[in-house]
């Protein structure tokens, strides 16, 4: 049975058939070729016993592998390296099929080559899960044939892998390179300009030309009797939350991906950022429920705990309840802090039963509210309209960017920091306003 499993007739033994056949018929015209078919159907038979010898003949023949990394990144291209080798004497044409998570939804995946006698080589291909969670990689399958082509024997290795998709570690490693390289303008990361001194005092140093002369220490001038100026330093170890809404409204899918998951691959992005410069962060998820609370702590280590609680947050598809969301602020978050909200509002009226809240927790904490455009509705408004339907949807798409863009105007009227942003552009924006409330001291 073993034997059987591993025996399949390559593509080209049918063409061989098709031949004869062809013969056979043409026969019943031309006498002469009966014969020569016949001789020709029993050279086929014996090359086909032959050829099954070369491939079962070596027991080892082809070997694989498959190396997955022990975490995938969520909306990121994931490198998966397969690595294989022939021990057949001849030259052997190799199609490798391996068996993807049912997540992908890809059932035509197939690597074709061919090795020479020991030779090794390496294929690598590109995956880009959507969905958090376990993923579990099936058989992968070589199906070696010879130069003859009649039959191709499979083997198969590695079966039934599994690995986690995390949050997206890629995209989080490389802010945190371009934070290193000082290289992050150009993934669209703003200079700030910083207005006044942080309330952090440093040191007394001399005074060297270039430092501001409105920091000149003057008891400190007279005692030295030379220029002493005071050194200021960013606050340090300031109470950042990042908050996640898990709600209904977190569900809306684009390019794949759900908000939820932006948000979230932007929140580990973040709190890296954060981490490096010694600010303490914390996470706080929640619909009807608060369903994550982490608090805010400045280890590097920290990191891991936000990793893992934002690995097995789920969208619900209930209505959130911020007024459970503000009891939990005032409760736990006892410091003043700066809260990131990701949440997403489509009418202004959604927008105008949750202000309350929102008011009272910008009361005590900065609180910067995060909703997304509609991307599809903006390149629908971009598009030419060429009938009356047409019109007819602009208008209407016209009219719910208007409101996105009222609601933005209604929370900075209130004092409430805002980004609205499209999904894409998520983790960047959001650096953008940490860095800008940094420089500005408003925290």
């Amino acid at each position: 049975m073993q034997f059987l499993k591993s025996l399949y007739i390559h593509n080209t033994f049918f063409w061989y058939i098709a031949i004869l056949a062809g013969c056979f018929i043409l026969s019943f015209w031309i006498p002469l070729l009966y014969p020569i078919t016949w001789i020709l159907t029993w050279v086929l038979l014996g090359l086909f016993l032959f050829d099954i010898y070369l491939l079962y003949s070596h027991s080892r023949g082809v070997v694989a592998e498959r190396n997955l990394p022990q975490k995938l990144s969520n909306s990121d291209l994931n490198p998966i390296p397969i690595i294989y080798r022939s021990y057949y004497p001849f030259k052997t044409y190799i199609s490798l099929i391996d068996e993807l998570p049912q997540q992908f939804q890809k059932r035509d995946f197939e690597h074709r080559t061919n090795l020479l006698k020991d030779q090794k080589k390496e294929f690598e291909y590109l995956v880009r899960p959507v969905e958090r969670g376990e993923y579990v990689f099936g058989n992968l399958n070589v199906y070696a044939s010879t130069p003859l082509k009649i039959i191709k024997r499979r083997f198969v290795f590695q079966k039934d892998q599994k690995v986690p998709v995390y949050p997206s570690i890629i995209q989080m490693q490389q802010y945190d390179f371009l934070a290193i390289s000082n290289k992050l303008t150009l993934f669209g990361l703003k200079k700030i300009r910083r207005i006044g001194h942080t309330q952090e005092f440093e040191q007394i140093k001399e005074y060297v030309a270039g430092d501001d002369i409105r920091t000149v220490n003057w008891k400190a001038t007279a005692k030295q009797n030379q220029l002493m100026v005071n050194q200021y330093q960013d606050e340090k170890s300031q109470p950042i939350y990042s908050i996640i809404d898990t709600g209904r409204v977190m569900k809306m899918p684009f390019n794949g991906l759900k908000l939820l998951d932006y948000a979230i691959n932007s929140t580990l992005a973040f709190s890296n950022v954060a981490l490096k410069r010694n600010d303490k962060t914390g996470l706080v998820a929640f619909s009807k429920n608060i369903e994550t609370f982490v608090p805010a702590v400045q280890k590097i280590t920290h990191l891991n705990t936000i990793l893992e609680q934002l690995y097995n947050i789920n969208t619900a598809f209930t209505d959130s309840d911020f007024g459970l969301l503000y009891a939990r602020v005032k409760r736990k978050i006892t410091h003043r802090s700066l809260l990131l909200l990701y949440t997403n509002f489509e009418h202004i009226s959604a927008l105008k039963r949750q202000l309350p809240f929102l008011l009272a927790m910008a009361k005590k904490h900065v609180l910067v509210v995060i909703f997304f455009e509609n991307t599809e509705l903006e390149a629908l408004i971009s598009s030419d309209a060429e009938d009356l339907q047409t019109i007819y949807h602009k208008t209407i798409a016209e009219k719910f960017s208007l409101e996105k863009r009222l609601m933005q105007k209604e929370l900075q009227q209130h004092g409430i920091q805002t980004i609205l942003t499209k999904p894409e552009q998520l983790t960047i924006n959001t650096i953008n306003k940490y860095l800008e409330i940094k420089a500005r001291g408003l925290l």
